[in-house]
């Protein structure tokens, strides 16, 4: 859980000084909720839930965390990790997101600095089997249809093969029963993008979007240029970090909006910067003549990936996308103990 926003509840003085401890190890900051305090368990717990916090620990009784949590919960894939852990130190329990939240690895953290026991109760970690889940989020891999997890995770505790097809390599030794192969009939894909939509599907996030434009382009023109882009490529959404561009559309309202709507810093690079990078580009004598180089959304994406183009120059309606893949790095680890 190292560098995670962490928030603490604690609603005695004991709690309170188990919280304590607990920030100073871990970090994250502690609220004290309870009578005269002027704080609503139900307003810091919604208020933690809309801004993004990633992990919840209620230095209480779990029923009190339950009944907290229990409005703002909306599914595996997007909920914080939460961990009730009990004023005296001696039981910790992950109530949601244990695997793609990270609830377990945080519970068994507390139990160490505080001497308490992890109660970790997901099948897969009993029986030591295989969590593509966990995985998944130790390589930083988005989990876009999270229903499928049960599937896979149902394989490993009958002790089937999982097939797994990587588009990179994983390096290390494949966990008991899994393997990996082709497309054809895997039980997991992971790519940046989308299959025959049979398997559950992993998404690193490593893709750059590079974006050309006319002056004054509108965000919903590159919304629709963006939806166009994913609907005839297969790319998942979820797989973009990161746009770029030539530094003279780095003003652009349209392209900024755009951006932060979707979370993505936008990056810019002068002309000289794009023709130097090496490669074979879609070249256009006008765009050189407009901007000093002659491609920007292929140039501007690979030199912001330092990777190759995953897919090429896609033009319509005075705006021009191109997808450039980061370097991508795989391994087995999926597990603490």
């Amino acid at each position: 859980m190292s560098g995670r926003e962490i928030a603490f509840a604690a609603f005695t003085d004991r709690g309170a000084a188990l919280a304590e401890r607990l920030c100073r190890e871990l970090g994250g900051t502690l609220t004290r909720i309870g009578a005269g305090q002027g704080i609503s368990l139900g307003n810091w717990t919604r208020d933690a839930f809309q801004t993004g916090c990633q992990a919840l620990v209620f230095v209480g009784a779990v029923g009190i965390a339950v009944r907290a949590i229990a409005p703002c919960l909306q599914s595996k894939a997007v909920d914080p990790a939460v961990v009730a852990v009990d004023e005296a130190g001696r039981y910790a329990v992950p109530v949601v997101s244990g695997h793609l939240g990270g609830a377990n690895d945080l519970t068994r953290e507390i139990a160490r600095i505080c001497g308490a026991e992890a109660v970790i109760t997901t099948a897969t970690d009993l029986r030591h089997a295989f969590a593509v889940d966990e995985w998944a989020r130790r390589q930083g891999c988005v989990v876009t249809e999270p229903g499928k997890i049960k599937e896979v995770s149902s394989r490993a505790l009958r002790r089937e093969s999982i097939r797994i097809f990587s588009r990179w390599p994983v390096s290390g030794t494949p966990p008991e029963g899994v393997l990996l192969t082709g497309e054809e009939g895997c039980h997991v894909r992971v790519d940046v993008g989308r299959g025959d939509g049979r398997a559950l599907s992993l998404v690193p996030r490593v893709a750059v979007l590079g974006v050309g434009c006319r002056r004054g382009t509108s965000q919903e023109s590159l919304e629709a240029a963006f939806s166009s882009l994913c609907r005839e490529t297969g790319l998942w959404p979820e797989a973009v970090v990161l746009a770029a561009t030539i530094d003279l559309k780095a003003a652009e309202p349209g392209l900024l909006t755009f951006c932060a709507s979707r979370g993505w810093p936008l990056a810019a690079y002068s002309a000289s910067q794009l023709m130097a990078v090496e490669g074979t580009f879609t070249a256009s004598e006008f765009v050189r003549h407009v901007t000093g180089t002659d491609n920007v959304c292929e140039r501007s994406a690979a030199l912001a990936a330092g990777g190759a183009i995953w897919t090429g120059k896609h033009a319509g309606d005075g705006i021009t996308m191109a997808v450039a893949l980061r370097p991508v790095s795989l391994d087995w680890r999926w597990t603490n103990v």
